[in-house]
C-alpha cells in the first residue's frame, strides 16, 4: 500500500507542525512513496545498468572505492605524469636540436680581400731567414736590428734608399732586399753612400720571394715596400707601397 506525498505542503500526518521547506516543483508531478521498498529494484536496476555499477561489489572494489584511497590513486596519477612530461620536454627540445643542426644556414658571401697602404703591425715578428749577400755567402735576416727592411724588387728608387740611410739614426740598420740582388737604380748616388754617412746598409737577395711572401706583401708593382722591425724583432709597421721616406719619419722614432 502506498500513500501519496502532497506537493503543496501543509500539515504533516502525524500531526506536527508545518516545515519552513520550499515547494517542491509542479513539474516533478505527484511523487508516488512505496511501502515496500522491494517495488523500487527495478528502477534500482535500470540506474545502475545506466551508471556501468555492479550490483554486487566486493570487498577491495569498497575498499578503493573509500576517499583515502582516491585521493591516493590522484596523487599517484600526478606523480606518473610529471617524469612523463619531463621525458616528453626532453624529446621535443632534442629533436628541434637535431634539426637546427641539419638546417642549413645562410649562404656565406666570399671575403674579399681589401687592399691598404700602410698597416700597423706591431706584434708579429721579423722571420729569420737567411739571404744572400754580395758575396753570395748566407746572411741572417735579423743579424742587424732594430732595421728598416726595403724590398725593391722592379724598383727603381735609389733616391729613397739615399733618403732612408738619411733619415735613419746611426743604431738602425738600412737592408735592401730584392730576388735578383740590387735592383737598378737603387745603388745611392755619389755623396750618399752608407760609408760616408757611418750608417749600416745591406744589400741582400731573396730568390724566391720567400721574405714577401711570409710578410704578404702582393706581387712588387714597380714601387718599393718597407718593413720597420724594433730591436725585439717585432714589427712595428709595414708599408706595401712606399714612394717617399717621409711616410716613415713619424714611425722610425718608435725604433
Amino acid at each position: 500500500m502506498s500513500g501519496r506525498s502532497n506537493n503543496g505542503g501543509g500539515w504533516p500526518h502525524d500531526g506536527g507542525s508545518p516545515d519552513d521547506l520550499p515547494d517542491l516543483p509542479d513539474e516533478w508531478g505527484v511523487i508516488v512513496v512505496p511501502d515496500d521498498l522491494s517495488e523500487l529494484d527495478d528502477e534500482v536496476r535500470a540506474i545502475r545498468a545506466e551508471l556501468h555499477l555492479p550490483e554486487h561489489r566486493t570487498r577491495w572494489q569498497q575498499f578503493t572505492d573509500r576517499p583515502a584511497f582516491r585521493r591516493l590513486r590522484r596523487l599517484a596519477a600526478a606523480g606518473l605524469r610529471a617524469p612523463m612530461l619531463i621525458i616528453s620536454l626532453a624529446v621535443l627540445v632534442t629533436v628541434a636540436s637535431l634539426f637546427a643542426s641539419a638546417w642549413p644556414g645562410p649562404p656565406r658571401s666570399p671575403a674579399t680581400p681589401r687592399a691598404v697602404s700602410t698597416t700597423d703591425d706591431q706584434g708579429d715578428t721579423l722571420p729569420a731567414l737567411e739571404l744572400i749577400g754580395p758575396d753570395g755567402n748566407p746572411v741572417a735576416l735579423r743579424g742587424h736590428l732594430p732595421a728598416v727592411v726595403l724590398l725593391t724588387e722592379s724598383c727603381a728608387c735609389a733616391r729613397l734608399v739615399a733618403d732612408t740611410i738619411a733619415a735613419v739614426r746611426r743604431d738602425i740598420a738600412v737592408v735592401t732586399v730584392s730576388s735578383t740582388g740590387p735592383s737598378p737604380g737603387t745603388v745611392p748616388p755619389t755623396g750618399a753612400t752608407p760609408q760616408a754617412q757611418g750608417k749600416i746598409v745591406r744589400q741582400l737577395r731573396d730568390p724566391t720571394d720567400e721574405l714577401r711572401s711570409h710578410l704578404d706583401l702582393g706581387t712588387p708593382d714597380g714601387t718599393a715596400a718597407a718593413v720597420l722591425v724594433n730591436r725585439g724583432g717585432e714589427i712595428v709597421r709595414k708599408v706595401p707601397r712606399l714612394a717617399s721616406v717621409t711616410d716613415l719619419r713619424a714611425d722610425l722614432a718608435r725604433l
